[in-house]
């Protein structure tokens, strides 16, 4: 069967290209692809408890079994009921031209709202004491706008705030400008914090965008954080397994 694979930040160099398009048999799971790459590219198999995977955009475990035809994601570290679900009068884009904060925030502020919160993410100048000349993000684009909706989404019924934006700037950006903005409306402003504060570091931590830091001396791709349990295995198979032992 064929798989169509993609490869993002630092397993896009390790591997070599962006993408690939490999047959696999019939029963062939996560782990096996992972296998395949890996004995190729030695560097890749000390990163497998790190990585998570993606199968036609969803989150799924190493032990999911692949059909003809899926889409795969490589992924490194970064980052009920039946009732209708209200609208969300903000937005989630991904550009490549300079945020504008005052926008998004105009658009976003409704007369009911007791709050707006804004958060932006800045390019700084140095890291650890090294130099920073400029930053490059990349993402997933497609799963990434699937993701951050879910997010919104999340947060208005976690904390329940009536509007969520977000938009996250991808390319080269310059000492200064914003790579992420996050705004959140509420009628209260203890709820928008706590909302604001939460969407951040979640989508730090789930969300497939990587930034490469280039400095005087190189380029390296920041470090980011373990993906979280529930996402490297959605189906929980390795607790599973792990238990049955």
């Amino acid at each position: 069967m064929r798989i169509q694979v993609l490869f993002f930040g630092v397993l896009r160099d390790l591997v070599g290209r962006p993408a690939d398009v490999i047959e696999l048999p019939e029963g062939a799971r996560l782990k096996d692809l992972f296998s395949h790459y890996a004995r190729q590219s030695p560097g890749l198999e000390p990163m497998l408890a790190s990585v998570a995977f993606s199968v036609n955009q969803e989150y799924a475990a190493a032990e999911r079994e692949l059909a003809s035809g899926d889409e795969v994601a490589v992924l490194p570290p970064v980052s009920g009921g039946t009732h209708e679900e209200p609208r969300n009068e903000g937005e989630v884009r991904i550009v490549r031209e300079r945020i504008a904060t005052e926008a998004v925030v105009a658009a976003l502020k409704r007369p009911e709202d007791g709050a707006a919160v804004i958060f932006e993410g800045v390019v700084r100048n140095n890291t650890h004491g090294r130099r920073t000349l400029y930053l490059d993000y990349e993402a997933y684009e497609t799963m990434a706008i699937k993701r951050m909706n879910d997010l919104t989404s999340e947060a208005r019924q976690r904390f329940g705030v009536r509007a969520v934006s977000i938009v996250h700037r991808l390319g080269r950006l310059e000492i200064g400008e914003t790579s992420v903005l996050i705004v959140v409306g509420s009628a209260h402003r203890g709820a928008a914090f706590d909302a604001c504060r939460w969407l951040i570091d979640t989508l730090k931590k789930t969300v497939p965008i990587w930034k490469k830091e280039h400095f005087e001396d190189g380029a390296v791709w920041a470090d980011g954080e373990p993906f979280p349990e529930e996402i490297r295995d959605p189906d929980g198979t390795t607790g599973a397994e792990a238990a049955s032992k």
